[in-house]
């Protein structure tokens, strides 16, 4: 079985950050992700798979949320197991955030945790979300947990108490965003929190 680990696909997921929204552009690209030679010939090509968990987030998961100008998922992968290309499953830490432009802040208007497993097949246009299974809420958080993460629990507790990690890995998502579209976001902002600059 092809299982891409956590080491491997936190650093994919750093380094493919800019493909989730095309952000590699024509004129100055991002350096293609390092990928383990076991991960070679995997059946999941790890940024297009995450593109389209970015885009599942985007369309389904983002809308729940009271809306902003701007949609921009944070995502950081567990584990990934590719072996089978029908039934290609993404166990990660996803966030959805919706944003408003204020001045050169991305102002935060809404948005919430979502970790779980996704289920993608490929296409011929890529990759889709088929199915998501979620952690749930409150008190069965942690068993809910535990049963959909399965082995990969540990490693998802890691990711879970790492938070700056994972506010390193929103505002490289932001980073990207900002510079796919245009804006003139420098920074942006949690409500009642002081705003961080996009690109330290």
């Amino acid at each position: 079985m092809k299982k891409i680990t956590l080491i491997t696909m936190t650093l994919a997921v750093i380094a493919s950050l800019a493909l989730f929204t095309s952000c590699k552009g024509k004129t100055n690209p991002a350096p293609e992700p390092e990928v383990a030679a076991e991960t070679e010939t995997a059946a999941c090509d790890a940024a297009d798979c995450l593109k389209a968990v970015e885009n599942y987030l985007t369309a389904e998961v983002g809308p729940s949320y009271a809306q902003g100008e701007y949609c921009i998922p944070s995502v950081t992968v567990v584990a990934c197991d590719d072996s089978n290309a029908d039934d290609i499953r993404v166990w990660g830490d996803f966030w959805v955030y919706n944003y408003k432009l204020t001045g050169d802040v991305l102002e935060t208007v809404s948005g919430g945790n979502h970790p779980g497993l996704m289920h993608l097949k490929k296409t011929d246009s890529g990759y889709e979300v088929t199915a998501f299974d979620q952690v749930a809420d409150g008190h069965d958080f942690e068993a809910s947990a535990k049963e959909i993460f399965g082995d990969n629990y540990e490693a998802f507790s890691a990711v879970l108490s790492n938070a700056d990690a994972r506010e390193e890995v929103r505002r490289q998502a932001i980073s990207c965003f900002v510079k796919n579209q245009g804006l003139t976001a420098a920074q942006y902002q949690d409500y009642g929190w002081p705003a961080r600059q996009i690109n330290p």
